[in-house]
């Protein structure tokens, strides 16, 4: 029986998170130094445990999306990893979608 990460992901959700771990990476870097800033300017003040805390926030997010992305990696050039054969075989809906199925039934 296979593991849940054997199983292929479309390619258009790890696009989705790619862009969401560069927001992310870029959101924590804004919050890093808006912090140092705040921290630098007033000590101790509830602006600067806000942006420690959105900070906080947005670390845990990248982390996250980083460890999930990492987990999912296609397999190395030695591993071999096979799906189960298409249900529909010989032009199923998803194949009538494209230019070249529909061209290809008529």
């Amino acid at each position: 029986m296979a593991s849940e990460s054997d199983h292929p992901m479309p390619q258009r959700v790890v696009r989705q998170l790619r862009r969401m771990r560069a927001f992310y990476a870029v959101a924590a870097s804004g919050w890093a130094a808006l912090a140092a800033w705040e921290g630098w300017m007033q000590p101790g003040s509830r602006p600067m445990w806000l942006s420690v805390l959105f900070l906080v926030v947005f670390t845990g997010l990248l982390t996250m999306t980083s460890r999930w992305l990492q987990g999912r990696r296609p397999a190395e050039a030695g591993e071999v990893r096979t799906m189960s054969p298409a249900r529909h075989t010989g032009g199923g809906p998803w194949f009538r979608t494209t230019a070249a199925g529909r061209a290809a039934e008529r």
